[in-house]
Parts: structure tokens; sequence; C-alpha cells
């Protein structure tokens, strides 16, 4: 009996020492693990945010400096453009000016007795040659463009039927044209695109469509190009009409 007694008791203990065991709380160790555990993943959350989210800025970064770059392209093309035609005014002012500077020479041989019929011709009157001249040198020399449209509008205001007529106008087209007052110089190329055998009509044509193309006019543009690749299909001007109706996608 006492033997009983005493494995009840020891039995007793044993149970109680076990469930002491199993209901004590976790060791401090093992908590702070779980909590580092936690804690890391909150902090890859958040880099994989952070990174996510300057990913996403810099795109946009590109994007814009996309959209700039396709910006400074066309500027680029349209300054490229504006630059060559600058240029082509100014092979043409030269032409012109040495062919004036060859005009005295030329008179000087011909018959100072001439009649009245040959002396009606433009290259014996000297007053409107000068009056040319110095309208041409002024845009060639003095660079004064503001004079130049004084001085070739008073020329066409004093010789109204002058042989120079043409050409006057196609320049005061071009310095109207540089200066965007695009009304007075659709005016004056559409003059000089009148006369069928103007040396500057392939170009004034050509200008007359540029101007239609900026004031939003694409059809009538187009029919400006065609008219010049038409008549002038080997030209400067008429390869310059072809690439302005690809843009416009013909």
């Amino acid at each position: 009996m006492n033997s009983n007694i005493m494995r009840n008791i020891a039995l007793a203990l044993l149970v109680g020492a076990a469930t002491q065991v199993v209901a004590a709380p976790a060791p401090v160790t093992e908590l702070n693990s779980n909590n580092a555990q936690g804690s890391s993943l909150e902090r890859l959350e958040r880099m994989l945010e952070s990174r996510n989210q300057v990913q996403l800025d810099m795109q946009r970064q590109l994007d814009q400096l996309a959209s700039e770059m396709d910006e400074l392209r066309g500027l680029v093309e349209r300054n490229s453009y504006d630059l060559s035609q600058m240029l082509e005014r100014q092979r043409e002012l030269y032409r012109e000016v040495d062919s004036l500077s060859r005009q005295p020479q030329k008179k000087e041989a011909e018959d100072v007795g001439a009649k009245s019929a040959s002396s009606e011709t433009y290259t014996s009157n000297v007053s409107e040659n000068e009056a040319y001249e110095k309208a041409v040198n002024l845009i060639l020399k003095e660079k004064d463009y503001v004079g130049a449209v004084t001085a070739f509008n008073e020329f066409l205001t004093a010789y109204p039927e002058s042989a120079y007529k043409p050409n006057a106008q196609y320049w005061l087209g071009q310095l109207y044209f540089t200066q965007n007052q695009l009304q007075e110089a659709s005016e004056n190329f559409t003059a000089v695109a009148s006369v069928k055998d103007s040396n500057k009509r392939a170009d004034a044509m050509l200008k007359l469509g540029v101007i239609a193309e900026r004031s939003k006019q694409p059809e009538q543009a187009k029919k400006y190009y065609q008219e010049v690749i038409s008549a002038y299909p080997d030209s400067t001007s008429s390869r310059q009409a072809e690439s302005h109706l690809k843009k416009l996608g013909k």
C-alpha cells in the first residue's frame, strides 16, 4: 500500500512538471528570431516598392527625354532646310550681282548710237539698273533686310514694267518669308509664279507650298508641290517638293 501511494505521488509530480514545461512561455531568443524575420520581410518589401518607384520614375524621364529629342530633331530638320534655302538664295544673289557687274561692259561694247528700239530695254536704263543693284546689295553686302524690303517696293513702284520685276518680287517674297510675314510673302511669290518664263517660278511655287503647309492647308500645299514636280521634274525645287510630299503622306 505504501508503495502504491508513493508511486501515485511520483506520477503526480511528473505530470505537474510536464504541464509546466508545456505551458512555459517561449524563450526570448525564439521571439526575437520571429520578430527579426518579420522586420526583414518588411524591409525587403519596402526595398522592392522603392525600386519599383525608381524604375517608374526613370521610365517617365526616359519618355520625356524621347519626346524632347523628337522635338529637337524636328527643329534641326527645319533649321537645316531654312539654312539650305538661305544658302541657295545667297548663291542666287551672287549670280545676280555678278550679272549686274558685267552689264556695263556689255553696254560699252554695244553701239552707243543704237536706235530707240534698243534703248527701251532695261540694260540701257542706268537708273533702273542702279536702283535694282542697290536693293540687292542691301541684302548681300549690308545685311539690311528691312531696308531691302523698302528698296524693292520702291523699285517696283518706280519701274512697274521692269524686266527685273519678277526677280524683285521673288526677293521680296523671300524677305517677307524669313520674317514670317506669310501673307506678304504669298502675294509676291504668287506674282512670280504667274510669270511662266521666270527662272524663279519653280522656287516661288515651292515656297507657296511651304506657306500653305505652315498655314495648316495641307491639300493646297500638295497641289503646289505636285505642280513643281510636274513642271520642273529635274530641278532642285522638284526634289524638295517630293520631300515635302512624303512628309505630308501624299
